[in-house]
């Protein structure tokens, strides 16, 4: 059953523990701006990573899973794609709702987990009429 839990949610989660203020202030009181690293490009430009730049890339290594996940034909697929649904449905109210959610991170997470709900009905459709056979 824990297989079904669409692991988007974690992401957000640790957006809404950001806006809680449980990853820091950064600067101008925006948790997302903290800088983790940087280092010099071998062209003379400097590479950063923040906070909102990891959560996003997590959200991909997770959607990646999630795409993964769709492939399989069986009954906890179709639980699977409604959970993932009612996590994009969170991720909008909460992006219309919330003063703190207003955020380009926030959004990219959102836009993610639509895509995720719609690639995963598309890929589960692609494959489940690959099982039917007609004689």
């Amino acid at each position: 059953m824990l297989s079904s839990v669409p692991l988007l949610v974690v992401s957000f989660i640790l957006y809404n523990l950001g806006l809680a203020g449980l990853l820091g202030d950064g600067p101008n009181g925006d948790p997302w701006q903290t800088e983790l690293f940087s280092f010099r490009m071998m062209s003379g430009g400097v590479f950063s990573m923040t906070t909102g730049i990891l959560m996003i890339v997590i959200a991909l290594v997770l959607f990646f899973v999630e795409i993964v996940k769709s492939t399989r034909t069986s009954n906890a697929s179709v639980i699977d794609h409604l959970l993932s649904t009612f996590v994009f449905v969170a991720f909008l109210v909460e992006f219309l709702l919330v003063r703190g959610a207003a955020h380009p991170v926030f959004f990219v997470l959102m836009v993610i987990s639509l895509i995720d709900v719609l690639a995963g009905f598309s890929v589960s459709l692609r494959s489940a009429g690959r099982d039917i056979s007609v004689n």
